[in-house]
């Protein structure tokens, strides 16, 4: 029995070996994907126009789907479907990036984190599974910071 005892400490041991910067980069790059994959799909793209035999490069456009989700599926309250609609893809695409880079990480996570509540409680209730885990890394982000591999901590590093 102590031989099991034994074995089971060293493998508690070895877990808490994990860095908190492995486990921030797993956690950022994860919720950023989920995020961003869900922006992407409320865009058509970017606009691409030919003038004068040149390529010029727009911004791009909501899909048609995307107001109507919001109009007649999510029908948030308080705020214009087509406000709400802008609003959600713009902060699906910019949070996302600003936490892979690790840049304003804790900011950016609490505001991903309202947007999992307004999700989870205001749209779909029964995914309570699914929002639970990304309330998680986002706490854990927002409690821990972005680690080592971040532009917050190169900056708190330069101006400490």
């Amino acid at each position: 029995m102590s031989t099991l005892l034994m074995i089971y400490h060293r493998l508690l041991h070895l877990m808490e070996l994990i860095p908190h910067a492995l486990i921030a980069l797993l956690g950022r790059f994860s919720i950023a994907a989920v995020f961003w994959l869900s922006g992407q799909t409320k865009i058509e793209g970017f606009a691409i126009n030919i003038i004068n035999g040149e390529y010029i490069f727009g911004w791009p456009t909501l899909a048609r789907s995307t107001i109507f989700l919001f109009q007649y599926e999510y029908q948030l309250p308080l705020i214009p479907a087509d406000i709400a609609a802008v609003l959600a893809t713009i902060a699906e695409h910019v949070f996302p990036i600003l936490i892979l880079l690790g840049l304003g990480t804790r900011v950016s996570a609490l505001a991903l984190l309202i947007m999992t509540a307004v999700i989870q409680f205001l749209v779909y209730p029964s995914a309570y599974a699914l929002h639970g885990v990304w309330a998680v890394v986002l706490l854990y982000l927002m409690k821990n910071g972005a680690g080592v591999f971040s532009l917050d901590y190169l900056i708190h590093k330069r101006y400490s």
